[in-house]
C-alpha cells in the first residue's frame, strides 16, 4: 500500500485523517514538525498531508526543509489548514505544495484529493523507475547512481558518517566477447548484475551499471573496513558462478577486479575525488593481477585466495 504521512498538532484531526485513509493506505502519524522531518526521511512516504500552523516550526518551513532534502524533495505534499485567502494559498504553492485541503474537513474532498495526488505518484514512480535502470541488467543505471551519490555525499558531509564507492570491473571481459560472443557478454552482466544485487543486504546500499563491463557499489554509513569485507564477498561469489573464460590468461573462468575508497572526513576531498580514488584502486588491483580487491584506506591489496 501506498504511505501517507499526516503531520497535525491537533490530535483529533490526525485521527480524523487516519480513520478515513487507513483502509487503503498506510498511515503514519506526526504531531510537529521536527517529528515530521524525521519520519518523512526515515519512511519516504508517497504523500505528506501536512498541516500549516502549528507551534515551533510551522508548514511552511517544513516544506522548504522537505524541498531541500534529496530524499524528499520528490513527495507531494498537500496543506491542510484554515488560513484559506489566496494569498495563503499562493505563498504555499510558490513553496512546492501540490494542492490544499481546507479546514473543516470535507471527506469526500479529502478522500478524492488524496487519491488523485497518489495515482500521480505512482505514475512519476514507475516513470521514474524506467528512467534508473539499466535495460540489460535491470539494476540501477549510471544516471542513478550519480543521484543518489551526490545525496548519501551531502548526507555523510552533513553528518559527519562514513560512505565508500567501489567501482567493480569484469576481468578480460573484452577477450570474452571476442571469443564467446556478445549475447554470452552480456549473459555474464546479468550474471554479475544479480551477485551484486544479491550480496548487498540493506535497502540503502546500491549496486549499478556504471558503463560497459563496470559497475559501482554505492555504501551508505560504510567504513573501509566493511566495505573491503563485502567486496571481498562479491569478488568471491562471482568466481564461484564458475562461468568458463576460454581465455582468462590462466584464471579459467569469469572473474572481477574491485577497487574503491572510503570518505576521510578530516580531507578536503570533494564527491568527485572520492570517485577518482576508487577508480584508481581499480586500476591497482588489475595492475596487481585481477581477481582481487584494491582498497583507499587500507592495508595493502586483498590477494586472491587459494582454493
Amino acid at each position: 500500500m501506498q504511505k501517507v504521512l499526516v503531520v497535525d498538532d491537533a490530535a483529533i484531526n490526525r485521527q480524523i485523517l487516519a480513520d478515513l485513509l487507513k483502509t487503503d493506505h498506510t498511515v503514519i502519524l506526526a504531531k510537529s514538525g521536527d517529528q515530521a522531518l524525521t519520519l518523512a526521511a526515515q519512511h519516504v512516504p508517497d504523500l505528506i498531508l501536512l498541516d500549516v500552523v502549528m507551534p515551533e516550526v510551522n508548514g511552511y518551513e517544513v516544506l522548504r526543509q522537505l524541498k531541500a532534502d534529496p530524499r524528499t524533495a520528490a513527495i507531494a505534499v498537500i496543506f491542510i489548514t484554515g488560513l484559506d485567502t489566496p494569498e495563503d494559498e499562493e505563498y504555499g504553492l510558490t513553496l512546492g505544495a501540490s494542492d490544499y485541503i481546507t479546514k473543516p474537513f470535507n471527506l469526500a474532498v479529502v478522500r478524492a484529493r488524496v487519491r488523485c495526488h497518489l495515482q500521480l505518484a505512482r505514475q512519476r514512480r514507475m516513470l521514474e523507475t524506467l528512467a534508473n535502470i539499466d535495460g540489460l541488467t535491470e539494476i540501477a543505471n549510471r544516471r542513478h547512481f550519480d543521484e543518489r551519490y551526490a545525496a548519501e555525499w551531502a548526507h555523510a558531509m552533513h553528518h559527519g558518517q562514513p560512505l565508500s564507492v567501489a567501482i567493480l570491473d569484469i576481468d578480460f571481459f573484452k577477450d570474452y566477447n571476442d571469443r564467446a560472443g556478445h549475447a554470452m557478454g552480456d549473459r555474464v552482466l546479468q550474471a554479475v548484475a544479480s551477485v551484486l544485487t544479491d550480496g548487498l543486504i540493506r535497502s540503502t546500499d546500491l549496486a549499478a551499471r556504471y558503463g560497459g563491463e563496470e559497475f559501482a557499489l554505492l555504501l551508505p554509513d560504510t567504513d573501509a573496513k566493511g566495505a573491503m569485507q563485502l567486496a571481498e564477498r562479491l569478488r568471491d561469489a562471482t568466481g564461484r558462478l564458475a562461468i568458463p573464460h576460454p581465455d582468462a590468461h590462466g584464471f579459467g573462468r569469469i572473474t572481477v577486479s574491485l577497487g574503491g575508497a572510503t570518505l576521510q572526513q578530516a580531507t578536503q576531498e570533494t564527491a568527485a575525488d572520492l570517485l577518482k580514488a576508487a577508480d584508481d584502486h581499480l586500476y591497482r588491483a588489475k595492475k596487481e593481477g585481477r581477481n582481487r580487491v584494491a582498497w583507499r584506506p587500507s592495508s595493502p591489496v586483498l590477494p586472491v585466495r587459494s582454493r
